[in-house]
């Protein structure tokens, strides 16, 4: 249980960090966002738990194919923001849009022979 609370602490405090520093700085907040933090997290964690490489491979193979369906969100958020949508509202359609892309991958990766 301590395990647990410790990797949810050290995960939020990242999380927190990059909100904190984006308030005063835009652009180091979005390189602290970009880095993948939180799937070299999970790996780290997973490899501590299990020692498993394929499962770790498997992970970071998968993870590649969905942060692809993910990346127009960082832009259909701006404009829906810049073309006077509220967040909440730009926030919900760019998750949708970005879940319909998550289906979409998947099904074209199994068209492909590609498994997650």
């Amino acid at each position: 249980m301590l395990y647990a609370a410790i990797k949810a602490l050290l995960s939020g405090v990242i999380i927190a960090t990059a909100s904190e520093v984006a308030k005063r700085s835009p652009a180091l907040g979005a390189v602290i966002l970009s880095l993948p933090l939180t799937s070299i997290l999970a790996f780290i964690w997973l490899w501590r738990d299990t020692s498993d490489k394929e499962g770790i491979a498997a992970l970071s193979q998968s993870t590649f194919w969905f942060v692809l369906p993910s990346l127009p969100m960082l832009l259909i958020l701006p404009a829906l923001l810049r073309g006077g949508a509220s967040f909440w509202t730009s926030l919900g359609l760019s998750c949708l849009v970005t879940l319909s892309l998550y289906t979409v991958m998947a099904w074209t990766l199994t068209k492909f022979g590609i498994s997650l």
